[in-house]
């Protein structure tokens, strides 16, 4: 039976002689060969989904060459050009992703820590204003479902909706029609 190296490498390419240069160092967790290019890294972050110019920025950062630091900037201007990098494409996808659970406030908050303009995020802010009273109607029926019996359980209700990010104007519609309801009138 074969002893296992846990070292990183199989026993053929740890004896095989290669170079230090391209082994696994275990101290680092990492080959000590530079790993892919700045540009290919982007391209792999990008496949898995839509990021923020400002997002792939941090990411990247790390991986800039200390003796080519303008190569970030070069990676980024390129692949936007090339349409691979969009921030219109990643705020319209988040807000696909985010806007069904969440309201207004809490979109604009994560929008705007992904670096986005101000142009950008009043378009967006609109048209997620004109949607939030059918979205909390949503976040509220799946939740609670039923009216609330005491003050208590209203103001459980109210944190609820308010975490998620709700605008007290939706909140007071929702839970200020439930109280306008006939119980009996089902």
């Amino acid at each position: 039976m074969r002893k296992r190296d846990f070292s990183g490498q199989s026993g053929e390419s740890a004896q095989a002689g290669l170079p230090s240069e391209e082994r696994f160092s275990p101290e680092s967790g990492k080959s000590s060969k530079t790993g892919p290019s700045l540009k290919a890294r982007a391209i792999g972050y990008l496949s898995r989904r839509e990021h923020s110019r400002h997002e792939l920025a941090r990411k990247l950062a790390p991986h800039v060459s200390p003796h080519d630091p303008a190569e970030l900037d070069r990676v980024l201007n390129e692949l936007e050009q090339g349409n691979w990098l969009s921030n219109e494409r990643f705020a319209q996808s988040l807000v696909n992703r985010r806007a069904p659970g969440k309201g207004t406030v809490a979109v604009m908050h994560e929008l705007r820590q992904h670096g986005l303009d101000s142009g950008q995020l009043e378009s967006i802010r609109q048209q997620l204003a004109d949607t939030e009273l059918q979205r909390a109607q949503a976040v509220w029926e799946k939740k609670f479902g039923v009216p609330p019996a005491t003050p208590k359980e209203k103001a459980r209700q109210i944190r609820f909706m308010a975490s998620r990010g709700f605008s007290a104007a939706a909140l007071g519609k929702i839970l200020g029609d439930l109280n306008n309801l006939d119980p009996n009138s089902d």
